[in-house]
C-alpha cells in the first residue's frame, strides 16, 4: 500500500524532521533533484479555487523533471456521478501521485482508500497539511531548532489550525490558541494533538483570550475570519471576531524578535492589520515561498516510499 499524507499525523517517527531537512536542501540548492522525477506525474484534483496550492505543486513538479496535470470538477467524470472510487481507481492507471483541495474531508479519504498511488490533501474544510509543513519549514529558518518554540494561533480553529496544532505536536514546538466561542478547533483533533505532545513534550493550549495566547510567542499567526465556502456567514463572522485581529499591541505580547505568520490571502483590516502583515516582522511571503519547497520535498518522499 503506498503512504499518503492526509493529516501531518500519517507521518513516521522523524519523517517530519526529514521532509523540512529535504525542503531546506532543495532551496539552497534546487539543481540537486532537478531530473530526480523525470517520467513521473501527478494528477492535482480542484473544487476550490487555488493560487499557492495549484502552482507551487505544478511548478514544483516540473522543476523535478515531471508532469502535473490540473483537474476539476469540470474536466472530470466526478461531475456527472462517477463515484471516487472509480476515479481512484483510473486515476492511478495514468498518473504516479494525486493531490486533491476539496470541500469533504471524506472525499480525500475516499480517494485515498481505493488509490493504488499516493493521495496529498492539499486541503479540505478539516485538514491543510501542507501549508503546515511550510509553517514550520518557516519558524525553521528564522530561529533554527523547532523544539522548545512557542506558535501563537488567533482566530478561528479552522483547517489551518488543525493542522498547524497537529504540526507543532508532533515537532515538539508549543502552540497556543485563542478563539471566539463556538469557533474553537475541534475535540477530535485537540486530543490527537495532545496525544501526540505527549510523546514531543510540547504543550498544547487553547482558550479565547488572544492576549494570553500571544504572551512569549515566537510566532503569531492568523487567518481569514471568513473560509471558502462560508461567505454567507460573514457578517455575523466578523462580528463574533471583534477583538481577535492581530495588531501591534498584540504582538507586542509576543517576544521581541517574534514573527507573524499568515497562510494567505489576508484580508487587512481584519484578522491582521496592514501594519503587521506588512512590516517587518512579517514573513508572509517567505512561508508562501516555503509552499512550493515542502511540496517538493513531499513529493520525492511520497514517491521514494511508494
Amino acid at each position: 500500500m503506498p503512504q499518503h499524507l492526509i493529516s501531518i499525523a500519517d507521518l513516521e517517527d522523524g519523517q517530519l524532521e526529514s521532509l523540512l531537512e529535504l525542503a531546506l536542501e532543495l532551496q539552497a540548492r534546487p539543481e540537486a533533484h532537478r531530473s530526480t522525477l523525470h517520467g513521473k506525474s501527478i494528477g492535482l484534483y480542484f473544487e476550490k479555487s487555488s493560487t499557492r496550492t495549484r502552482v507551487s505543486f505544478e511548478v514544483g513538479m516540473g522543476q523535478l523533471g515531471g508532469q502535473a496535470v490540473s483537474l476539476s470538477t469540470r474536466d472530470l467524470q466526478i461531475g456527472r456521478g462517477e463515484t471516487i472510487a472509480d476515479t481512484a481507481r483510473v486515476l492511478s492507471r495514468y498518473v504516479d501521485l494525486l493531490m486533491l483541495r476539496t470541500f469533504e474531508h471524506g472525499t480525500v479519504v475516499e480517494m485515498a482508500r481505493h488509490a493504488t498511488v499516493p493521495v496529498i490533501n492539499g486541503l479540505t474544510d478539516e485538514l491543510h497539511p501542507c501549508q503546515a509543513l511550510a509553517d514550520l519549514m518557516t519558524v525553521h529558518q528564522e530561529f533554527g531548532e523547532l523544539r522548545g518554540r512557542r506558535i501563537a494561533y488567533i482566530g478561528d480553529g479552522n483547517n489551518v489550525a488543525h493542522s498547524l496544532m497537529i504540526a507543532c505536536a508532533r515537532a515538539g514546538v508549543d502552540f497556543s490558541i485563542a478563539s471566539p466561542p463556538g469557533y474553537e478547533v475541534a475535540d477530535r483533533y485537540l486530543d490527537l494533538a495532545r496525544g501526540l505532545a505527549s510523546g514531543t513534550g510540547a504543550g498544547i493550549e487553547a482558550g479565547a483570550d488572544p492576549h494570553a495566547a500571544a504572551t512569549s510567542a515566537d510566532a503569531v499567526y492568523s487567518d481569514v475570519w471568513t473560509s471558502m465556502g462560508q461567505e454567507k456567514e460573514q457578517e455575523q463572522r466578523l462580528a463574533d471576531f471583534e477583538g481577535y485581529t492581530v495588531g501591534d499591541d498584540l504582538m507586542s505580547r509576543a517576544k521581541g524578535d517574534a514573527i507573524y505568520l499568515h497562510c494567505l490571502p489576508c484580508h487587512r483590516g481584519e484578522e491582521v492589520t496592514a501594519s503587521v502583515v506588512d512590516g517587518p516582522q512579517s514573513r508572509v511571503f517567505d512561508q508562501a515561498e516555503n509552499r512550493l519547497h515542502t511540496q517538493k520535498a513531499l513529493m520525492l518522499h511520497l514517491l521514494d516510499h511508494a
